[in-house]
């Protein structure tokens, strides 16, 4: 830490520790009147970030013999954008306007410059189509851009909306995972064309070409308005390797369309221990706050977005209002994620349910103990805390491998917290899927001979073709 003029100024190795999702050289206190003024030093070469980022699925060549690019549409399409977002932005001559990855990449060879774009672009233009949300690459683009946009939130900040889609062929709605639902964005100002059609359609036929000239523009447009009405911090750029694809497997329609509960075990103002101050908490337990005063929102908020990215629905509630999906007799109807906050296991109220739940055979409900080591009466109670918790959930804090127990039973930060709901949640829908009852379809089965049927032409000979 340095003095210069008056500014305290923190070396990038001390901020990265107090914000290490962000991606900064160093954190300049400046004083302004009778408070602080905080600004953040962002590295250039991180601020240099593109205005928008195309996310679109590659379509493979049909015939490796071929050279006809099959990905060149798309690529006109985000020339275009491009040359519009720079007019309507007014960006300086020399900015990015866009990034659009032409190759193929996984694994260990997905590129730098990939993982750059996504950690500080402005806005993230998913391209929608089958093979998109069929695509792990996508996916993890998704699920690269959403963290950003928790974070944000996390932090105070404004809702976000910076996920604009477009249709690149139409999907129809049941079709699409959780968190493409959850995205509110008006295609009609985009035309009736571009709706029916998708940009494919209109920009292959030359008859579509004014639709696809207001499609695109307008698309542009509203990419602008959302790039300067929200600003998101850039973020280090996300290991490959260590992202989830949003649309996996396991999303809610592949797991019977059933929901995650998450049950928040924790006392509320009116119910706290003996000498708990209330400051993380509100007047439900579902309020929990053990990371406040660095995040603003409840825990359970944070647990839901988590889970939506994903791919899954999340129904959030206390003891009591999962009393039945934690303590039935019957078969399993939803994995489920208990969060349990240390001090609940010294309230009476709490101590016969979680001893009642840690005695059920019921791996499909996994358990999470978040502690802030911040917080000063946690810190001071931390043995008598653990004391408790090992003696009232000893086999629900054991299950698993060594690496989910590790989930578990070591989140102190909100970063560990983030990283540790997918794996939970992954944990239990692999023992709910093991255990929840099957309903096979009624009536004899059989099988028809196949039948081999002409190749019907998309045309019907009075469309022409347009050209790239």
């Amino acid at each position: 830490m340095t003095h210069k003029h008056g500014v305290v100024i923190f070396s990038g190795e001390i901020a990265r520790r107090h914000c290490s999702h962000l991606a900064c050289h160093s954190i300049v206190v400046v004083p302004a009147g009778h408070g602080l003024e905080v600004r953040l030093q962002v590295s250039d070469a991180i601020q240099a970030g593109p205005y928008f980022f195309l996310s679109y699925a590659h379509t493979p060549r049909h015939d490796a013999n071929d050279r006809y690019d099959p990905d060149q549409w798309v690529e006109k399409l985000f020339t275009d954008l491009c040359r519009h977002v720079m007019v309507l932005s007014g960006l300086d001559h020399g900015s990015k306007p866009g990034f659009m990855d032409r190759e193929l990449h996984s694994g260990s060879y997905w590129p730098d410059r990939l993982a750059k774009g996504l950690a500080t672009c402005r806005v993230f233009v998913p391209l929608y189509s089958k093979r998109y949300f069929e695509s792990e690459q996508c996916g993890k683009e998704w699920t690269a851009f959403s963290e950003r946009i928790l974070y944000h939130r996390a932090r105070g900040w404004e809702k976000a909306e910076t996920i604009i889609p477009a249709i690149w062929v139409p999907v129809p709605p049941e079709e699409l995972p959780e968190v493409a639902r959850s995205i509110q964005f008006n295609h009609a100002g985009l035309g009736p064309r571009y709706i029916e059609h998708g940009f494919y359609g209109i920009m292959k036929l030359r008859q579509y070409r004014s639709a696809y000239d207001m499609a695109v523009y307008n698309l542009a447009r509203r990419i602008v308005e959302v790039g300067e009405s929200t600003r998101l911090a850039p973020t280090a750029p996300p290991d490959y390797d260590s992202l989830r694809s949003a649309f996996d497997a396991f999303e809610s329609s592949r797991a019977g369309g059933h929901r995650i509960k998450v049950t928040v075990v924790a006392p509320d103002i009116h119910n706290l221990p003996e000498g708990r101050e209330p400051y993380h908490y509100g007047h439900t337990p579902q309020e929990w706050n053990p990371y406040r005063p660095e995040i603003g929102r409840p825990l359970a908020e944070h647990a839901v977005e988590l889970i939506r990215n994903l791919g899954f629905r999340a129904d959030v509630g206390s003891i009591d209002d999962h009393y039945d999906h934690l303590f039935g007799d019957d078969s399993p109807t939803s994995p489920g994620l208990i969060l349990v906050d240390s001090w609940a296991t010294v309230s009476e109220k709490y101590q016969e349910p979680l001893r009642r739940l840690d005695q059920g055979d019921k791996p499909w409900i996994t358990v999470m103990v978040p502690i802030n080591h911040s917080d000063a009466q946690t810190t001071e109670a931390e043995h008598r805390l653990q004391r408790h918790l090992g003696a009232i959930l000893e086999h629900k804090l054991s299950e698993g491998h060594p690496v989910q127990r590790s989930v578990a039973n070591d989140i102190s930060t909100f970063d560990q917290f983030c990283k540790a709901v997918p794996e939970m949640v992954r944990t239990a829908i692999h023992h709910f899927l093991r255990r929840a009852p099957t309903y096979p379809p009624g009536g004899r089965a059989s099988m028809e001979r196949p039948r081999l049927q002409g190749p019907q032409s998309p045309y019907n000979g009075t469309d022409a073709e347009a050209q790239p």
